[in-house]
């Protein structure tokens, strides 16, 4: 029979956990500084339905990283009202963080005036295409704000991982070297393509190496806007023995020219997987440019503390 301050003799009482601490406590959220610059993602070509919904989902997981993270979207082609271009997009963060201060003046706060970038810039670039970043900095030098530009995304074993899974979900590798089961379509053997030529190929080569260590097997990295460049590649590989290849596209997607995928899937004769899109990946490689950039070092949830 129970009592009324809890059940009878034998059964098992809940007890409230106890309140952890020291190296296993929780670390306490890291939020954006107050004043902190934009996070300006810096996206190729022209706002179409399905790149606005990319660049939205990587910034979204950005703000997830970092709460109170200010970031917005500038396109280095065409201009509206809803989705400008970088030099419009970084004058008008120029433009706020004064307003801001202006404000917080007039309000009787105690504010200190504003210094170092308004923003800082993330090319939305797997890798490296000088054409493209030449852009970027172009943009940056007309918009007349004070930013501060970060390099591209990769090489990172996070993309190594983003490829993987791309690789996976296309049934062109397993998702797990692990798991004792095979993919009958499985490829053995990666092209691993990408666009800026010669300095681009060398730089998809460094994450190539990180996801031939994950496939166990050969993966060699090609230029798709390099005429013959994926042909010599992919007669390599089959000459090394390979005989079933795969692209696995070192892009994010944006940055790729219409035609050039489908041109090398013609010429290397094997399927392709999707471009890294916005794999979770991404978002936290954009943040964590902008985290550097500025000295901030997030600690991720769930790592314990001293």
């Amino acid at each position: 029979m129970s009592t009324p301050t809890g059940p009878a003799s034998g059964l098992p009482v809940r007890m409230p956990r106890p309140r952890q601490s020291g190296r296993h406590r929780r670390p306490e959220p890291v939020a954006a500084p107050e004043g902190a610059p934009a996070l300006v993602l810096a996206v190729p070509g022209a706002p179409s339905a399905a790149v606005r919904g990319l660049a939205e989902e990587v910034v979204s997981i950005a703000r997830s990283e970092l709460p109170g993270l200010d970031a917005v979207i500038g396109f280095l082609d065409g201009d509206d009202a809803e989705y400008p271009t970088l030099g419009t997009v970084l004058a008008g963060t120029a433009a706020q963080r004064g307003e801001r201060y202006e404000l917080a003046r007039a309000a009787g706060r105690e504010v200190a005036e504003p210094v170092g970038p308004a923003a800082v810039v993330v090319p939305l670039l797997a890798g490296p295409d000088s054409g493209l970043v030449g852009r970027i900095q172009l943009a940056v030098a007309d918009s007349g704000a004070a930013a501060e530009l970060t390099d591209v995304l990769g090489p990172h074993p996070l993309l190594a991982e983003g490829l993987h899974v791309r690789l996976s979900e296309a049934g062109l590798a397993r998702a797990d070297r692990a798991r004792l089961f095979t993919v009958a379509t499985a490829a053995d053997g990666i092209i691993l393509v990408t666009v800026g030529g010669q300095e681009a190929v060398q730089t998809a080569g460094i994450t190539g190496m990180l996801l031939a260590a994950r496939l166990a097997v050969p993966v060699m990295a090609a230029a798709l806007d390099v005429d013959g460049s994926v042909t010599s590649i992919a007669t390599q590989l089959r000459e090394a023995g390979a005989t079933q290849l795969a692209l696995a596209p070192y892009l994010v997607g944006p940055e790729l020219p219409g035609g050039l995928l489908e041109a090398a899937l013609k010429e290397a004769d094997c399927a392709a997987a999707e471009p890294l899109g916005a794999y979770p990946a991404i978002g936290k490689l954009v943040l964590s440019k902008y985290t550097t950039a500025l000295g901030i070092a997030p600690q991720p949830q769930g790592t314990p503390t001293h």
